[in-house]
Parts: structure tokens; C-alpha cells; sequence
């Protein structure tokens, strides 16, 4: 019998380590563990007016090296695209303003013009960049950059962006952790705009795309991966919420299911894909600090709303869709224009067009304690005011909760991730992987997810057949 691998936790981290050990070890007994209904964790697809889209992650960073190795594997390359070549916006003090060109996540560099996004005084105060010396492990995001450019472009710049991707708050997040290309480049004696310069690419360059997806949706990543595990031997069962975490003589027990029936699953290595507060659960009588570690990682929750408008009555759609500072205070934090930022999208359906907006951020609750027909009434109104135009009644809509989606890499972060490697790599044969570690986007859990993999088959003995092959 070759290796008994347990991977808890059906969300892309786990999906992925799981493809990536049977891909080279098809000898590997694994077994995948997920206690909901479903897997593909933060990636979810949903019918919306006759076409399935996604209603999680949308899109991949298009540097991903490991994202785009899994496509390869997956027979997906063919279906890589990007999104079609218009514009974001910010909707801010109520006005539309293109998204300034020639920023690092909205940090300016020395070309970047904010006119009209600011007013003459915040922009003033922009071009004259005062110095700040990174002389502590960690520092907020806010402080940097209020610091470096004024709290005008922490507010209607850097927030926006970042919190796009992190539902989160500048005031609390963590430089470090959320951009740590530009805390390298400011730790080596750069100053932020110079850090910034040697991050873009020439001026004269035509940027790549920054996001890749894939024609159907991040969806077809999941079921395809989920193909990939079930025909590579491996078993997944979903509705087995994992109770416990035992060590054995010779590894690990995991113990899932209801108290009154419950089933145990011996292991020689156990993959930890779960979200910060139950990896914690989990560890808590193996390595208390590491547990200790996690539980002090927040979540944020949010939702997003899939909108499908009669096509022949809807409005144009102005560029890919719009991002809204937090400081405006809107029921939303964004609108992404489907129909418009993918083909794909446009080209399934002539009968509807398809839009979405997000809301929700970290230490919000009472905006999203509302029921799905007043989010979508929300959404409607907010995106009619910022298009300046009566937005007709759908034909359809759906909202996907996230309760708990997001990991806050909050100041600390790096030091918290940090300890919990540390204590985990005391106890052989187990690892963790996912979003709450070295990135929430998708290709930075894929690179996780592979690097874990690797180190996991790096630890294992070679099986009988890989024996016979090296003589």
C-alpha cells in the first residue's frame, strides 16, 4: 500500500495539493476531506439568467506561474482569456474617474497624475512625497503611505484597490504581507516612489494584462481538478466535517462526521486546507502556538450580487465596472461590468446582460444583515447613480453570501505566519496550506498549494516502482 495521505479541506488549496500528489505519486492512497456540500471553497458557479458565472473569484493574477503550469496540466490553456481591453473606474465624491495609470495597488510612482480623482491641494500634497524609513518589522499600510503621499491617496487610491481584493482596512493591514514586492524594494534604502518605479515596467512598455480567467468561469478550474482527483484513485467526500486530529504510533488519525457515527482515517501525512479558525481547532492539543497564531486571524465577510438586465433596455456599461473608496460610505464596495470586462460572458447570451457588484468589509456586519432582496435593490440603485440612469428590473439575480470569506493579513501578519510554520514543522507529516498564509488571490494558494505538495513528496519514501525505475 503506498502512502496514506489525508487533505482536509476541498477549497483550491486543497484540490490542488491533492492533483499535484497524485500527478506524481499516482501509488499515493489520498483521501479529501471538505464538510460542505460542495467543494471549490472560495470559487462557486450559479445560473444567473440562463448562464453560469462565477460568484466567488472571478480571475487569477496573469504572473501566476503556478496557476498557469495547473491549466497546462489540466488541458485548460485553450481556454485562458483576459479581460477585454476597457477601463475600470473609482466612483468617488460621486463622479466617475478613471483609475490613474503608472501606481503599484493605487501607490503612486513619480508619473502617476491624479488630477480630478483628487482635488488641487490632496494632489499637491501627493507630488511632494515626504520620506519614511522602514525601521520596524511591520507597518500599516495606511501609515506608509499617508506618511509618503497623504491620507487623500490612502483614501481614494490605495483603499479601493486593496480592498478590492481583501475586503479589508488600510489602517490595519499589513504592508508586509499585502505587498511585500514593494516592502523588499523599500527594506533595500529605496524611498515609496522609487520603490514604486522599479516595480512597473517602462513607461513606453504596453502593460500585460494584470488578471487571466478562464472561458466559463474560475468554475471549470474546480471540476476540473475535482476530474483530475477521482480519476487519478483519489477519493473525496464532502459532508465529512473533520472533529479531531490524533496522533498514532506510526502518524495521524482524523477523525470526521457526527458525533454519533463517527469515522476515523489513518494517515502518514495530513494536509491542513481549512481556513485559519478551524486549522486552529485542529492544532490546538499538537501545537498550541500555532493554534494560538491562527485564532488571531480575522475574516471578513462580504456578498456578492449577480445581476442579468433585459439586453433590450439595458444601458451601455462604461469600461469593466467601477471600485468605491470606503470613506464614501456606499452600501457597495464595487460593480464589475461581466458582460462588458469578458467576452465569453457577452457571447453566451444575447438575451441578458449579466453585471455584479460586491459588498461588505472587514468590521462591517450590519450591511450585509439584510435579505437578498434589499442587497440587490442596493446594488441597483448604487449602480444606477453611479452610471447617472435608471437601471431596468432584472430578469434575474442571485446573491452568494461569504460569511467569513476573506483572511485579514493584518499588522503582524508575516510574524504570525511565521510562527505557525514553525511550530507545525515540530510534528511530521502534517502541513497546512491555503489563504491564510502567503496570499488570498488564487495564484498565490495554487503556488501554496504546490509548494506543499513538494515538500511532501521531497519527505516521503519512494515506492516500489520508483525504486525498480532508478536501478
Amino acid at each position: 500500500m503506498g502512502q496514506r495521505v489525508v487533505v482536509i479541506g476541498g477549497g483550491l488549496a486543497g484540490l490542488a495539493t491533492a492533483h499535484h500528489l497524485l500527478r506524481s505519486r499516482p501509488d499515493i492512497d489520498l483521501t479529501l476531506l471538505d464538510g460542505g456540500d460542495r467543494v471549490g471553497g472560495k470559487v462557486r458557479q450559479q445560473g444567473v439568467g440562463g448562464v453560469r458565472v462565477d460568484v466567488g473569484a472571478e480571475s487569477v493574477v496573469a504572473s501566476s506561474v503556478a496557476a498557469q503550469e495547473l491549466f497546462d496540466e489540466l488541458g485548460l490553456a485553450g481556454r485562458v482569456v483576459h479581460p477585454e481591453p476597457v477601463p475600470a473606474s473609482f466612483w468617488s465624491r460621486g463622479a466617475r474617474h478613471a483609475i490613474p495609470g503608472r501606481t503599484f495597488m493605487g501607490v503612486p510612482g513619480p508619473d502617476t497624475d491624479l488630477t480630478g480623482l483628487l482635488d488641487t491641494g490632496e494632489v499637491a500634497r501627493a507630488a511632494q512625497p515626504a520620506p519614511f524609513v522602514l525601521d520596524r518589522d511591520d507597518v500599516t499600510v495606511a501609515d506608509v503611505v499617508g506618511t509618503v503621499h497623504g491620507r487623500a491617496v490612502v483614501d481614494r487610491v490605495v483603499e479601493p484597490l486593496l480592498g478590492g481584493v481583501y475586503a479589508g482596512r488600510v489602517d490595519r493591514l499589513s504592508l508586509r504581507s499585502t505587498m511585500p514586492a514593494l516592502w523588499t524594494a523599500m527594506a533595500e534604502g529605496r524611498s515609496m516612489t522609487a520603490a514604486v518605479e522599479s516595480l512597473l515596467p517602462p513607461p513606453r512598455v504596453t502593460p500585460r494584462p494584470r488578471v487571466m480567467g478562464l472561458a466559463g468561469g474560475i468554475g471549470v478550474l474546480v471540476d476540473a481538478l475535482h476530474r483530475s482527483v477521482v480519476d487519478a484513485g483519489g477519493r473525496i467526500e464532502i459532508g465529512a466535517l473533520v472533529r479531531r486530529l490524533e496522533r498514532t504510533p506510526t502518524g495521524w488519525r482524523v477523525v470526521s462526521g457526527p458525533t454519533t457515527a463517527e469515522v476515523a482515517h489513518d494517515a502518514d501525512v495530513v494536509v491542513l486546507a481549512t481556513p485559519a479558525a478551524p486549522t486552529s481547532r485542529l492544532l490546538a492539543d499538537h501545537a498550541p502556538s500555532a493554534a494560538s497564531a491562527l485564532a488571531d486571524i480575522e475574516y471578513a465577510s462580504m456578498a456578492v450580487v449577480t445581476i442579468a438586465l433585459p439586453a433590450a433596455t439595458a444601458p451601455t456599461l462604461p469600461g469593466s465596472g467601477f471600485l468605491v473608496p470606503a470613506v464614501d460610505a456606499r452600501p457597495i464596495k464595487a460593480s464589475t461590468f461581466s458582460a462588458t470586462k469578458w467576452a465569453w460572458v457577452r457571447e453566451a447570451t444575447d438575451e441578458v446582460v449579466l453585471l455584479r457588484a460586491s459588498a461588505g468589509r472587514a468590521g462591517e456586519v450590519a450591511s450585509l444583515q439584510r435579505d437578498d432582496a434589499d442587497l440587490v435593490d442596493d446594488a441597483l440603485q448604487e449602480i444606477g447613480t453611479a452610471l447617472r440612469t435608471d437601471l431596468p428590473r432584472p430578469v434575474d439575480a442571485h446573491v452568494q453570501r461569504w460569511g467569513g470569506g476573506l483572511p485579514q493579513y493584518d499588522l503582524g501578519h508575516t510574524g504570525r505566519v511565521a510562527a505557525v510554520r514553525s511550530a507545525v514543522a515540530g510534528l511530521p507529516g502534517l502541513e497546512v496550506t491555503g489563504a491564510a498564509y502567503d496570499g488570498v488571490g488564487i495564484g498565490a494558494v495554487l503556488t501554496g498549494a504546490a509548494a506543499t505538495a513538494t515538500t511532501i513528496l521531497d519527505t516521503i519514501p519512494p515506492s516500489s516502482t520508483t525504486r525498480q525505475e532508478s536501478r
